[in-house]
């Protein structure tokens, strides 16, 4: 709803942006109900897919969705956090991250966990949603983010929660600011994609030699 019905097809730009070879192992990063993995798995029917979390909740919610669905056994829910991921160093051949990162503590050191699970050459993408700056259209999508999103929650009767969303997207990096995060963790920044009128990026990035 806040998003105006928008969300899937950024995380179908995310999915595409992997580039995934056939048989790919991929983790979604903060996976909360698994839309993202759930996204990859159906553009991919070969692809194996890890969503890891820090909510029994939203992964209980998640597995659900999965057995609904069908995808139970192509995708496996793991409870764990960002910056200490329970994987081996490469064990993956891509990443993703669908509106996480923003709530993650000490963020560097989980980019470098996820740069520290994937394969040299793997491909992470990040949808973010981003605080607008620039463009015509930029005053009327601060106006969603920061009146209307929040009335919209109120409604729905989550209000604090929705508020907290407006302080976060404003608390978090300019595009430019997050790419060079993504830089020093590791990653070369292949793309930088602005989305919803400025409100959401897309960042590619392409894991480094981690010597």
């Amino acid at each position: 709803l806040i998003s105006l019905g928008s969300d899937g097809g950024w995380r179908r730009a995310a999915v595409c942006a992997l580039e995934l070879r056939d048989g790919a192992r991929v983790l979604d990063v903060a996976t909360g109900t698994g839309d993202l993995a759930i996204a990859v798995a159906r553009r991919h029917p070969t692809a194996r897919l890890v969503g890891v979390d820090p909510s029994p909740g939203m992964l209980a919610v998640g597995q659900a969705k999965l057995v609904r669905l069908g995808l139970h056994e192509r995708i496996e829910f793991v409870l764990g956090d960002a910056r200490a991921l329970p994987f081996a160093a490469g064990s993956f051949d891509a990443a993703c991250m669908a509106f996480g990162i923003r709530n993650v503590p000490e963020r560097p050191r989980a980019l470098l966990e996820i740069r520290r699970v994937l394969r040299p050459g793997s491909r992470l993408a990040v949808l973010e949603l981003s605080d607008p700056r620039g463009g015509l259209l930029a005053p009327l999508a601060r106006l969603h983010v920061h009146r209307v999103v929040p009335w919209i929650g109120a409604a729905l009767g989550g209000g604090a929660e929705y508020r907290y969303l407006a302080r976060s997207i404003a608390a978090f990096p300019a595009a430019a600011g997050f790419a060079e995060e993504l830089g020093a963790a590791g990653f070369l920044v292949t793309a930088v994609t602005a989305l919803g009128f400025g409100a959401v990026h897309l960042y590619v990035g392409v894991a480094g030699d981690r010597s």
